[in-house]
């Protein structure tokens, strides 16, 4: 459900409107009852059917319809919605880790994300950068790929949750590698083909021969396209960031392979804001995420839109159907 406080709940309860949307799965929401009908009672939604306490879950599996497993952690009479709190934070980590424990022990078959806040889970102490991290260390990895994706674009990441500064640092040929392979055996399952990838330089206009950074392009970045064109992977690079997603050639791409957080965020928000899905590779179990935030602004207020949760859930859906 994520942040009890922000749009998760409003998300769940709208999917959970259209049974077209989930034929085939049953959902199983984790998180606050008493959280869930007061959102429905403030947004005009119907509250729902099936609740199970959080200690009389089991096997999900036997559930045939769809669910809330109550983890009843929030006091609804001192809660407030929209702000950033530790009490928020502790609940969705709790949901979180809990549903990562279910999926790893058999009990059920994938996990789909709600919206957390960095600040209120930092604030119950938990300091992770965000689910990817919390996912990682949970699965026992040692490291894992985000991707974004979605029909207009797709894209993986070789770092993500960490400051610019760090990022140079951060790029070696192996994790590159990592990255373009995690990447490749994700697109044959999603697109039920062999991929066409792009990969992005780190510095302005690709290095520019040297001219820009400390020759990232050359000592590390080239090596590892290199090194994946040697395997059979098709791919190209590294492309001046700026030009990478021109109208003209994200058709040509599955995927562009990004430096860094932003390179690729700003992209497919800006094309893809409603529809792309947040997917972590290179685990165990299947997860996605909705690609937005938890919006505190418009939190309880019936504004948020369940478009990404659908897409996050079918290809949720999709990859569990190919593990």
């Amino acid at each position: 459900m994520g942040d009890p406080g922000g749009v998760g709940p409003e998300v769940c309860l709208q999917f959970l409107l259209d049974h077209n949307q989930y034929a085939g799965t049953v959902p199983i929401i984790f998180g606050d009852a008493a959280i869930l009908r007061q959102v429905a009672h403030v947004c005009g939604y119907p509250e729902p059917n099936n609740v199970v306490p959080f200690h009389e879950a089991m096997d999900l599996h036997s559930l045939k319809e769809a669910t809330v497993v109550d983890f009843g952690t929030i006091d609804l009479a001192s809660f407030t919605p929209g702000k950033v709190t530790a009490e928020g934070g502790e609940a969705s980590y709790q949901y979180f880790t809990k549903a990562i424990d279910f999926v790893l022990a058999g009990k059920a078959d994938g996990i789909t994300t709600g919206p957390i806040n960095k600040e209120a889970l930092h604030a119950a102490k938990h300091f992770y950068p965000g689910h990817t991290e919390i996912l990682i260390e949970r699965c026992g990895r040692d490291s894992g790929c985000m991707m974004l994706t979605s029909e207009e674009l797709t894209c993986s990441f070789v770092t993500t949750h960490v400051g610019y500064r760090d990022v140079p640092q951060l790029l070696t040929i192996q994790r590159i590698d990592e990255v373009i392979d995690l990447t490749v055996d994700a697109m044959r399952k999603i697109r039920k083909r062999d991929p066409r990838l792009l990969v992005c330089g780190l510095n302005p206009h690709a290095g520019e021969h040297g001219l820009f950074g400390d020759r990232e392009e050359e000592r590390i970045i080239v090596p590892a396209v290199e090194a994946a064109r040697a395997k059979g992977i098709y791919i190209d690079g590294p492309v001046p960031p700026d030009t990478a997603f021109l109208a003209e050639r994200r058709p040509l791409y599955d995927c562009v392979i990004c430096m860094y957080h932003d390179q690729g965020h700003i992209p497919l928000k800006a094309l893809a804001f409603d529809v792309a899905v947040n997917t972590t590779l290179g685990l165990p179990i299947v997860r996605t995420s909705v690609d937005h935030g938890t919006a505190f602004d418009i939190a309880w207020q019936g504004k948020a839109k369940v478009s990404s949760m659908i897409h996050a859930v079918q290809l949720a859906r999709d990859l569990v159907s190919h593990s």
